[in-house]
């Protein structure tokens, strides 16, 4: 089936009818059913599918082994999410397999489609999560502790979902077979629009990482309480969401947001007792990254003991910048007839994966150039456009 076909075969599972778009978040029902439609197509292809201890499919064209090439993205999303990013890859993978097939092509090393566990992080907060276990660039106590927006851990989630969270870590057979790894994704913005291009090279991403706020005040009666009796943890935590905008817009090329804001109790007739602030900042490096997250936290320490509350700040993930393989990279856009070269504000699992293996990413043209939201689009023309220039690679890379 074209990937086109079987993006369809999924586009009912984990439908979010509050948000629109899609929430599908590891070892969720819509995760699920994900994984064993996965395997299933994966299995009418005669690839043979396994798990690794962190949770990661793996779909084996051929006996595993050392030096493999290894495609494929994520089928988790964003609260709300596009159809298109993370499947989009994974979809693609599947389409290129069975082409090569059905020219008679046999790749000359081992090739495997793999599909990550909880690359957006929708669920436990951290991104990536399946590829830095992979790695060991997440120790697998912290990430076994990591709790959901309903206070479950993932090491709880794992085992109801017949997983045993034990056995996360670093997994050094898994990542020895990975020789090259190449992710095709949905852009995340407007370069191949600008560019009037179908499908690019990926050539870097940007340094980024998630920091969470915690605003702890005092809990009282909205009506009761006089605005000068007040310690409510709301102001300072909004005193983030404004500095970050203000703070970020100074900075060429960085972008800081805060998508996510959370007071307990929660309700509409009670001053918080505390209010959680995520904030995302991302920027071309460290030396961007960092001071700009310094100078944010300077702001909440001030209007936190201002409002006469305290505010404690904890780095949630890390990422710097990335340059993908730049001789992966020349080859790709020379065999791709001078592709353009992108990129990307946007984390993926092959820049986890790049201090560890050669990495390359393709892109494929969004025309809305919106991404994490149900506007985010791939033309179908495209998306045939972008199957077939990842079976000629995989072609090509594996002889």
């Amino acid at each position: 089936m074209s990937a086109v076909e079987l993006l369809a075969e999924i586009a009912g599972v984990g439908r979010d009818r509050a948000r629109g778009g899609y929430s599908r978040h590891l070892f969720d029902r819509a995760e699920g059913e994900l994984r064993t439609w996965f395997t299933e197509r994966a299995g009418r292809l005669g690839l043979d599918v396994e798990t690794d201890r962190n949770g990661n499919l793996w779909a084996w064209w051929g006996a595993p082994g050392p030096d493999a090439l290894v495609t494929g993205s994520h089928l988790d999303s964003v609260p709300g999410g596009g159809a298109f990013d993370g499947p989009l890859g994974v979809v693609s993978a599947l389409d290129a397999v069975e082409t090569l097939q059905k020219e008679g092509f046999r790749p000359g090393k081992p090739l495997a489609v793999l599909v990550f566990a909880e690359e957006e992080g929708g669920r436990f907060g951290v991104p990536c999560l399946g590829s830095r276990l992979l790695t060991g660039s997440i120790d697998a106590d912290r990430a076994r502790a990591l709790r959901d927006p309903d206070g479950g851990t993932l090491a709880e989630a794992a085992v109801r979902a017949g997983f045993d969270p034990v056995r996360f870590g670093r997994d050094e057979e898994a990542l020895s077979r990975i020789g090259t790894f190449l992710e095709l994704h949905v852009e995340q913005g407007r370069g191949l629009i600008d560019l009037g291009a179908p499908v690019a090279v990926g050539s870097t991403v940007i340094a980024h990482g998630r920091w969470r706020f915690s605003f702890t005040g005092q809990g009282n009666h909205a009506g009761a309480t006089l605005m000068s009796d007040r310690h409510d943890p709301m102001i300072p935590a909004a005193e983030v969401v404004a500095a970050a905008h203000r703070i970020a817009s100074r900075v060429e090329g960085a972008r800081a947001t805060v998508g996510r804001l959370v007071p307990k109790p929660g309700g509409t007739n009670v001053i918080a007792s505390t209010v959680d602030v995520w904030l995302d900042a991302r920027a071309s490096g460290d030396d961007q990254v960092r001071p700009l997250v310094d100078e944010i936290a300077h702001v909440a320490s001030e209007a936190a003991a201002a409002e006469g509350c305290v505010v404690k700040l904890a780095e949630e993930s890390y990422g710097g910048s990335v340059a993908f393989d730049a001789n992966l990279r020349d080859e790709l856009t020379n065999f791709l007839g001078g592709a353009p070269e992108l990129p990307t504000g946007a984390g993926h699992d092959a820049a986890i994966l790049a201090p560890y293996a050669r990495t390359g990413m393709l892109y494929v043209r969004n025309p809305t150039g919106i991404s994490h939201a149900p506007e985010e689009f791939a033309e179908d023309e495209d998306v045939a456009r972008g199957a077939r220039a990842l079976a000629d690679v995989l072609r090509h890379l594996s002889t």
